[in-house]
């Protein structure tokens, strides 16, 4: 028996990189469709040769985290895209990538792509962004894959970690990865525009070796709704009210209409950007008015 990680799975079928650095096409025991259970790209697996280069899966280590779109397991960091300009920097959609991230318990990075393309007002717009998105604890890396700012930086982050790298349609997802790994040669243009969709969706999900890293080579979330998140786990999807939490006159608090409430005070105090919480409020009531699932 060897152990391995799922590299790739596609029509039924689970690549595994071995220790040894030697790839195995296998299939999965019929335990785990019994079971209900899927072996996903990520995992890692003991797995038994059967004809060379050829095997079967036999059993799933337990996973410290999951995602179903994309199918990946194991990850370490989400990689969230935002562009600078073209598309226009927006923290309302920053925001919503990040609530998804953390209610997944996987750690967001945070990059500004494009910063060849700003002038020096909306730099100067941008660099306050990044302030205070490090001020709550995040990493923002400011890239720009023509002029190769910040490359080597991203080239650190993505070493000895599987990412996600997750974003909106064309904000260089591809063309910052093709600018970290030249070899990797991914289509620039991985979404349809005028679909919004990815040309290569869903249909398979690959790990992509970059630097001593991995990165799943997949359009990162394909929907940005907050269908899993319960009302009352929204404050923990956002850091700076998670470390407040304790400080609220009542327990469980919400942050909405309550009184005493140490996190309101903070926006007033301007300790949180007055833009953070409404983007909160207007998540709260996002998930409040949705219609129930049965």
């Amino acid at each position: 028996m060897t152990t391995g990680k799922i590299i790739k799975a596609l029509s039924g079928f689970y690549y595994v990189k071995a220790e040894n650095g030697e790839i195995f096409q296998c299939r999965g025991r019929g335990v785990f469709r019994k079971n209900k259970v899927t072996p996903l790209v990520g995992d890692i697996v003991d797995f038994e040769e059967s004809n060379p280069g050829e095997g079967y899966v036999l059993d799933i280590k337990s996973r410290k985290n999951e995602l179903v779109r994309p199918p990946v397991a194991n990850i370490d960091q989400a990689i969230i895209v935002v562009s600078a300009v073209k598309p226009a920097f927006s923290t309302l959609l920053l925001d919503r990538f990040l609530v998804l991230v953390e209610s997944k318990q996987i750690q967001p990075v945070i990059f500004i792509s494009k910063m060849d393309m700003v002038d020096q007002r909306e730099k100067a717009a941008i660099l306050r962004y990044q302030e205070d998105y490090q001020r709550i604890g995040y990493l923002v890396q400011l890239v720009s894959s023509k002029q190769e700012e910040g490359l080597a930086e991203a080239e650190k982050l993505i070493k000895d970690k599987i990412s996600v790298i997750a974003g909106q349609s064309g904000v260089g997802k591809s063309s910052l990865l093709n600018a970290v790994n030249p070899r990797l040669n991914l289509e620039t243009n991985e979404i349809s525009e005028s679909l919004g969709r990815g040309k290569h969706t869903t249909r398979h999900v690959e790990l992509v070796e970059i630097n001593g890293g991995f990165v799943a080579d997949t359009p990162g979330f394909s929907s940005l709704e907050f269908a899993d998140i319960l009302l009352e786990d929204l404050p923990d999807c956002f850091p700076e009210m998670r470390e407040r939490q304790g400080d609220c006159k009542f327990r469980g608090c919400m942050h909405h209409k309550e009184p005493k409430c140490a996190v309101k005070a903070a926006v007033e105090m301007e300790e949180i950007p007055e833009y953070r919480y409404q983007h909160y409020l207007q998540f709260f009531e996002e998930i409040q008015n949705r219609k129930p699932r049965y």
